[in-house]
């Protein structure tokens, strides 16, 4: 007779933290410099440059040459680890943000997008354009990045590190 462990789903730490924001920060990269690199021409350098504004200015990071291109990936990479570590920090009192990855993910992304674009990006030095025209296809992209890219692969990194093994698999048991 096969037995199991019975135990509440929790996420580990480093799996979903590092797992996830590495994953989601790759995803979110690669999407944005195609993005932007086919819509506009924008080269992948000056979008971390743009990414480091948000701390030193844009002339700052220009200025600063690969350094600014550096601090950009950097940034974007502490952004992606700290939404994985909410992401954590939240699925160890609501399971359900394990049990149900898609939907979790999805209202996280979606979250998500909506705080970094009306609260992080306003607050942070990024040059603002007073005259921007909204764009439908931009913003679909974004939603589409912050659901599909970031908030559901964390999400799945999660359940994946929850997951519980049989007892039988378990040295000791």
């Amino acid at each position: 007779m096969a037995t199991s462990i019975v135990t509440a789903l929790r996420p580990r730490p480093l799996p979903t933290i590092a797992g996830g924001g590495l994953l989601a920060g790759l995803l979110d990269g690669v999407d944005v410099i195609t993005y932007y690199g086919l819509k506009s021409g924008v080269a992948a350098q000056n979008i971390f440059r743009y990414i480091a504004s948000g701390l030193i200015g844009m002339r700052a990071a220009v200025h600063a040459g690969a350094l600014g291109v550096i601090l950009g990936v950097g940034l974007h990479f502490t952004v992606a680890l700290g939404a994985a570590a909410v992401y954590y920090l939240v699925a160890l009192k609501l399971s359900i943000l394990i049990r149900r990855p898609f939907l979790s993910g999805t209202i996280f992304g979606l979250g998500l997008y909506f705080f970094m674009n009306r609260i992080v990006v306003p607050l942070s030095a990024v040059p603002k354009n007073p005259n921007a025209v909204f764009s439908w296809t931009d913003f679909a992209s974004g939603i589409f990045a912050h659901v599909v890219l970031i908030g559901i692969p964390i999400a799945l990194m999660a359940q994946r590190s929850a997951c519980v093994r049989p007892a039988e698999a378990i040295p000791g048991m």
